[in-house]
């Protein structure tokens, strides 16, 4: 068994880290390279940045906050957000990125799935699946852009779809648990790890350190996310390590 990871996330916007609550009320929460140095010295496994800026200032500006992440910490990290093409990947990773997050446009497009993966290799590309729950359907659905418009696509399915055509790890966040710190959605979470043979990243939800245990055990998950409980230090990445490994979970 892998050992578990503990990811922050930092959404950025205009090279700032920015929090809310489904893009509304941002707030502004620090220098991203600073913030990335930080949780490297803290212990986080990975990082992942989102590139919340849509516009064209914003992708250039994500390349230059990349590049001197990169040159800032030593753990891998993910860059996602805007990226709808080979060619954007490749200008991400040569920036200094060790991963590629693709949302909406890979459910646009699941060719850009099996064409990154083929360039760049698999271990490059994190398919992020935002999922909701469909009353009607007793199943998940998958959402884009940003969580705003409903696929008619079944989130187990298309996770299913995403390995098939390449991705080396898919980044879950429910939808339902998302900001609430009432824990991380096990069932969803588990339902998806039970499909796949790839690791699957956990977001949505965290709130204090027993949702991580809770996710790692009953949920599966191969990681754990969050961005605020890290960002406004309710939580020290060290501390939930150490009561992890206290509880008899495996971690980095």
């Amino acid at each position: 068994m892998l050992a578990k990871r503990i990811i922050p996330c930092l959404d950025v916007k205009d090279g700032r880290v920015v929090k809310g609550v489904n893009f509304v009320n941002l707030r502004d929460a620090g220098d991203p390279v600073e913030l990335a140095a930080l949780y490297d010295r803290e212990g986080a496994d990975e990082l992942v940045f989102l590139d919340i800026s849509a516009s064209v200032e914003g992708r250039a500006t994500m390349v230059e906050v990349v590049r001197q992440t990169a040159g800032e910490i030593a753990i891998p990290f993910t860059v996602g957000g805007g990226i709808s093409a080979p060619d954007d990947m490749k200008r991400i990773l040569r920036a200094g990125a060790d991963k590629i997050g693709i949302n909406t446009a890979a459910v646009t497009n699941p060719q850009l799935i099996l064409e990154g993966a083929r360039r760049f290799g698999s271990q490059c590309i994190v398919v992020a699946i935002d999922a909701k729950y469909n009353e009607a359907w007793g199943e998940w659905e998958v959402y884009t852009h940003g969580g705003r418009k409903p696929t008619g696509i079944r989130a187990l399915n298309w996770a299913k779809e995403a390995e098939k055509l390449g991705a080396g790890e898919i980044l879950l966040t429910s939808m339902d648990a998302d900001g609430t710190k009432d824990g991380f959605d096990l069932k969803l979470t588990a339902a998806v790890c039970d499909l796949l043979s790839i690791p699957v990243i956990a977001s949505g939800g965290a709130g204090n350190n027993g949702h991580f245990y809770d996710v790692f055990t009953e949920g599966k998950a191969d990681a754990g996310l969050a961005a605020t409980i890290f960002h406004y230090k309710e939580i020290a990445i060290h501390d939930l390590k150490a009561d992890l490994k206290q509880k008899g979970v495996e971690i980095r």
